[in-house]
């Protein structure tokens, strides 16, 4: 019986994918540790580098959490000397992880009163044509990068305005397929838009803040990130548009009520705001002033955070008990960042980022456009490999720091580059959660792997490029300069 138990298993772990990344992890391992190789380089730098090229074989080739590995990869950075006991557990106190945890506590609350849900029910319902509906959709998914952190929350809260979306469209099979790729594609795509967005952004912030001192605040990533998730999210649905439907389907009329959507929601979304619904709307809106307002009172975004969440979990005037608030904060997401912002110091304190991309060529006479070119690329291709978005920010960002550096650009605009473009990972129903969870809805149709390999060949392309306009023309109007 043990043995048909265990079997399986440990053909499952040691499959080709994964015997191939083992083999090229501990090989990188190897030429790390033969003393002759690689001169110049420290012996922390070498700790690093075999720690990085371990944890991100594993990310890429085997079945096991990534947080584990995460957490593996610090722990060992820590028991080598490398980085200190404080700083590995200092992460987990950043003031951003903080914000984070306070954001999906906020979250909660709103989520509970059924406001979200009724806001995107009034916005969808103005629309007359499916070209309306679908940029009506699209705001409603950007405005709710403000109210949901990280990127499946979001996507979770917007299924059941799809599902009666579907329910009022079942007799139009078609748009209701491009519905459910309109909205992984614009809530990926539009976490660009706020810091708490994703998970990567809080790396790359602390990336910046460790390798360059400069630091990113809530209201100078929304001044940046903002525009380019209005632009890019309208582009995606465009495109998302004119992929799956036809000009016939896009020429007839549509018109959903919300009376339509009440019919298949179960939250209330006709008549007058309920009072909780009142006071979450009053709290958020609140607590997004002051976080834009930071420059004003000079509050740190975590701190407003707090005092929010204390508000919405209060008996009086609260909508949810701490308890249950708690229980929806994705804690293995937290872990995972920790370990990866502590990896990343290290990965920039021991000079392995700067060894690295010491060998690029080119170096200071590589122009900038092609450097940005060369980092959008890279990054938007990187979710093919490593299917995290934080994972793949964790890797690339203090490459791209150290790189920027040498090459004579601005590593505060090659981070942000960096950084969006790797919000593009559309190509598989893999590649992220909120592709994986509209791909399996059942009795509702939904897109196929072949319906994303053809968004993908189009959005791919046109999102890299908008990025790189934002970077070399957009951003420096905003006080980010190209060099």
């Amino acid at each position: 019986m043990t043995a048909s138990v265990t079997g399986p298993s440990v053909r499952k772990a040691l499959s080709p994918a994964t015997l191939c990344a083992l083999c090229v992890g501990l090989s990188l391992c190897a030429l790390l540790a033969v003393p002759g190789n690689f001169p110049g380089l420290s012996g922390q730098a070498r700790l690093t580098l075999a720690v990085f090229a371990l944890t991100t074989c594993a990310w890429i080739g085997t079945p096991i959490d990534d947080t584990y590995v995460a957490l593996g990869g610090g722990l060992a950075l820590a028991a080598t000397g490398v980085i200190s006991s404080e700083t590995l557990f200092g992460t987990l106190g950043d003031a951003t992880v903080w914000l984070l945890i306070c954001a999906f506590v906020l979250a909660a609350a709103v989520t509970r009163t059924g406001l979200p849900t009724r806001a995107a029910a009034f916005l969808v319902s103005g629309a007359r044509s499916v070209r309306q509906l679908v940029h009506l959709t699209t705001a409603a998914l950007v405005v709710s990068a403000f109210a949901i952190p990280a990127t499946s929350g979001r996507a979770a809260l917007a299924l059941p305005v799809f599902l009666a979306l579907a329910a009022a469209l079942r007799e139009r099979a078609r748009l209701v397929v491009m519905l459910a790729l309109l909205f992984p594609t614009v809530i990926l795509l539009s976490a660009v838009a706020t810091l708490i967005g994703a998970g990567a952004h809080l790396i790359t912030v602390s990336v910046l803040w460790e390798s360059t001192g400069q630091h990113i605040g809530f209201t100078r990533w929304l001044l940046l990130g903002l525009p380019l998730a209005v632009a890019s999210s309208h582009l995606a649905a465009e495109a998302v548009l004119l992929t799956t439907t036809r000009r016939a389907d896009r020429r007839e009329g549509v018109r959903v009520t919300v009376e339509d959507i009440q019919q298949h929601s179960t939250t209330r979304v006709t008549g007058p705001l309920s009072p909780p619904q009142a006071r979450s709307a009053l709290l958020l809106g609140t607590v997004v002033v002051l976080w834009c307002a930071e420059p004003l009172h000079g509050v740190s975004p975590a701190l407003v955070a707090l005092i929010g969440a204390v508000v919405a979990a209060s008996p009086a005037l609260g909508t949810v008990g701490l308890k249950d608030a708690l229980k929806t904060v994705p804690w293995s997401l937290l872990l995972f960042m920790a370990a990866t912002m502590a990896m990343g110091v290290a990965l920039s304190a021991s000079g392995a980022a700067q060894w690295l991309v010491g060998g690029l060529p080119g170096g200071a006479a590589v122009p900038p456009w092609a450097f940005l070119a060369g980092v959008v690329v890279v990054s938007t291709a990187a979710h093919l490999l490593l299917q995290s978005r934080s994972a793949r920010s964790s890797v690339l960002v203090p490459l791209v720091v150290a790189a920027a550096a040498g090459a004579g650009v601005n590593p505060v605009s090659a981070a942000l580059a960096s950084t969006a473009a790797a919000g593009f990972c559309h190509t598989l129903p893999a590649s992220a959660k909120p592709v994986a969870l509209f791909a399996g809805l059942p009795e509702t149709p939904t897109y196929t792997p072949r319906d994303l390999l053809r968004l993908s060949a189009v959005l791919a392309p046109l999102t890299a490029l908008l990025v790189v306009v934002f970077a070399l023309a957009v951003w420096p109007l905003l006080g980010v300069p190209v060099r």
